[in-house]
């Protein structure tokens, strides 16, 4: 991005200033909610909404890449802000006559959900629009559909009331978790990018694996899934990675399409890897009524073995293609990468602590965040100190600051940062830091548009499904297949979210597949966590299937190859890990489910034999090229490991070890023979 180094108000050159300005207001607001809760939880999503709307507006054009025209801009954003505002002003007669609308109530919830529904089409196409409104239509006209499908009818004042008013519309669990915990989350992975954390893991990845085989490609992997530890946005850790990553795959011999296809992804499972893990991960939380920390406990097992899936079909494709690494001395220091930049990882360090230690993640996300901001600003400062005992003394100074947080409130957090603000505006070179800073505000705003308008839109989904109880209907359908055959209801579950994935991302994916999929899958015995875990994994593959395959699609300006051919790659790259959600069905001890650790050590080392078969007959190659006959006897060793029927596993095992032994003696043979 281009920058203006002109002091802490320089603004970058493609950012008209109102648009950088609101953006700042937007993360302002976000973190003063955040820290002191000053609004109730209704006028928080609304005032949520109504910037998410202010900023689409003033940024996306109706059509084409030109900037909006501004009088059409100012008139859609001012309207609103009015949605918000009313809101506000009339919370409590709102609340006094709910169910019974005023003309000017629906006049305010005509336009909202007019609004919601061009700023998604601005901002993620024409998809996801048209499957809300099939749902809106649904709730309209569905009492005239045939009788198993028809509801009872409502009025289309009841409509709006569900959907702009209260919390089962547009201002849904979605919204109040965008509002909340999403939002601070992403602030806090702008704040560690903008601090240097991408240069940090790529660095740590290329020190790791850039000159073992196949080097570039287990790089991309590598950092890939640190970013995700960060971002958790597949989109986003594409087009950062991926802009280091892919160019150095295609330099050392890697075809366009594999390389595009290895980031897309890797990056695709940034969502899956804790603690972030995305928006889904906290709308799963909330929606399932759970402890964040059991969510991230359940996705650990199967996010380790998706990358390690990615990682052993790169390391064959690497050895069938005899591609190498890049020589050692060119390879940065992966301790030298951790030991120049450590203090990054403290913010992080601290989240996981937090988070795993059972505080909320609203507590946790605010307490990272403040932290990232206190080592990027005191970082600064401690640079120019000469002395390595006043340095150590700056950072315990620091601690202990942080730690009176605990006991005497946000208050100190706010004041030690004001304070290292002060310091880098009288030390030389420290406007710099907080333009750092500033930029991270502004990109953070940026970056939550997307999710927050999808988490909006999708309230229409959830809006009409609990009214008029269609989840139900659908359920009823997979409950009929599944009674006689559970792997038949989780392939056409699997289907059903790969189809939604063809044009929506994986939030409104998940919410729309975990509403009327998921209960089905609860009902034939499946726990509730791993059942919401399959549909989610599912989404995320969603974005790597042609024809559409969103991340595929933003790699391939990078890769310059087509996204459609990208995809074709991503889809054989991921093949072993689309095993691994159906296998932690069968035996949730793959998702930490129950206390039998030595159950879930079973199934880990049964799903990492599954999938390395299955790597084996994607790519057909281990020591050598495999034959067909090779390549069909391990997919059937690994289908019998994935089926979990009596004796299947012995015979999966035996039959897999076999393919392996056999194949591992015909090669000593082969090379015996050579002269």
């Amino acid at each position: 991005m281009s920058e203006e180094h002109h002091g802490i108000s320089a603004i970058p050159r493609d950012w008209p200033k109102t648009l950088f300005y609101v953006a700042l207001l937007f993360s302002i607001f976000q973190i003063v909610t955040a820290a002191f809760s000053p609004f109730s939880s209704q006028v928080l999503r609304a005032i949520h909404v109504g910037f998410l709307l202010w900023m689409v507006y003033l940024s996306y054009p109706a059509y084409g890449n030109r900037r909006p025209w501004q009088p059409l801009a100012w008139i859609l954003s001012l309207a609103a802000i009015a949605t918000a505002f009313y809101q506000w002003r009339y919370e409590a007669d709102l609340i006094q006559r709910s169910g019974d609308l005023t003309t000017a109530d629906t006049v305010i919830g005509i336009v909202l959900v007019l609004l919601v529904f061009e700023a998604a089409r601005r901002v993620m196409g024409i998809a996801l629009p048209i499957i809300c409104g099939l749902f809106l239509a649904y709730g309209l006209f569905g009492e005239h559909l045939p009788r198993e499908l028809a509801h009872r009818g409502y009025g289309f004042d009841q409509i709006i009331n569900q959907l702009s008013f209260g919390t089962e519309g547009l201002y849904g669990t979605p919204t109040y978790v965008s509002a909340t915990y999403i939002f601070l989350f992403i602030l806090f992975g702008a704040f560690l990018e903008q601090a240097g954390m991408i240069k940090l893991f790529t660095d740590f990845a290329m020190g790791l694996f850039g000159h073992k085989l196949g080097g570039p490609a287990k790089v991309a992997v590598a950092s890939s899934a640190l970013m995700g530890t960060i971002t958790g946005s597949g989109i986003a850790n594409v087009v950062t990675t991926g802009q280091f990553t892919i160019p150095l795959m295609k330099r050392f011999g890697y075809r366009a399409a594999f390389a595009g296809g290895v980031e897309a992804t890797a990056s695709m499972g940034s969502q899956l890897m804790p603690p972030v893990m995305g928006a889904v991960a906290f709308i799963m939380a909330e929606t399932i009524n759970v402890p964040f920390v059991e969510i991230a406990k359940g996705a650990l097992i199967p996010a380790i073995l998706y990358f390690a899936s990615i990682f052993w079909m790169v390391h064959l494709e690497a050895k069938r293609s005899n591609l190498q690494g890049l020589p050692k001395d060119q390879c940065p220091s992966a301790l030298g990468a951790v030991t120049e930049n450590w203090y990054l990882l403290i913010p992080l360090l601290v989240l996981v602590y937090l988070l795993f230690s059972g505080r909320t993640p609203l507590f946790s996300g605010m307490v990272g965040l403040a932290l990232t901001a206190i080592v990027i600003l005191g970082s600064a400062i401690i640079l120019k100190v000469q002395s390595f005992g006043l340095r150590c003394a700056f950072w315990i100074a620091l601690g202990i600051l942080c730690t009176g947080f605990f006991q005497l409130g946000i208050g100190v957090i706010f004041a030690v940062i004001a304070v290292l603000v002060v310091g880098c505006g009288l030390i030389k070179g420290g406007h710099e830091t907080l333009t750092i800073c500033l930029h991270a505000l502004v990109e953070g705003a940026r970056h939550a548009v997307p999710v927050g308008i999808a988490c909006a839109l999708v309230g229409i989904i959830i809006g009409v499904v609990s009214l008029t109880g269609v989840a139900s209907t659908f359920a009823g359908y997979i409950l009929a297949i599944g009674r006689d055959n559970l792997l038949l209801s989780l392939i056409l579950t699997m289907i059903t979210c790969l189809v939604l994935g063809m044009g929506i991302p994986t939030i409104p994916n998940y919410i729309i597949t975990s509403s009327i999929a998921a209960p089905a899958l609860l009902e034939l015995g499946v726990p509730l966590i791993v059942s919401h875990m399959f549909v989610f994994y599912f989404g995320i593959l969603a974005d790597l299937t042609p024809p559409v395959a969103l991340a595929c699609f933003a790699a391939a300006p990078i890769a310059k190859e087509t996204g459609f051919k990208i995809s074709l790659w991503a889809v054989r790259i991921a093949l072993a890990g689309f095993v691994i959600p159906f296998m932690a069905v069968y035996n949730p001890a793959l998702m930490l489910q129950g206390d039998n650790l030595w159950m879930t050590a079973y199934m880990l080392i049964k799903t990492l034999f599954a999938v390395g078969l299955w790597g084996m007959a994607s790519t057909g190659y281990l020591l050598r090229k495999m034959p067909l006959w090779e390549r069909l006897l391990s997919v059937a060793a690994g289908a019998l490991l994935v089926v979990a029927l009596p004796l299947t596993d012995e015979l999966g095992f035996a039959l897999g070890i076999v393919v392996i032994l056999q194949h591992v003696w015909r090669s000593r043979r082969a090379e015996l023979a050579l002269p």
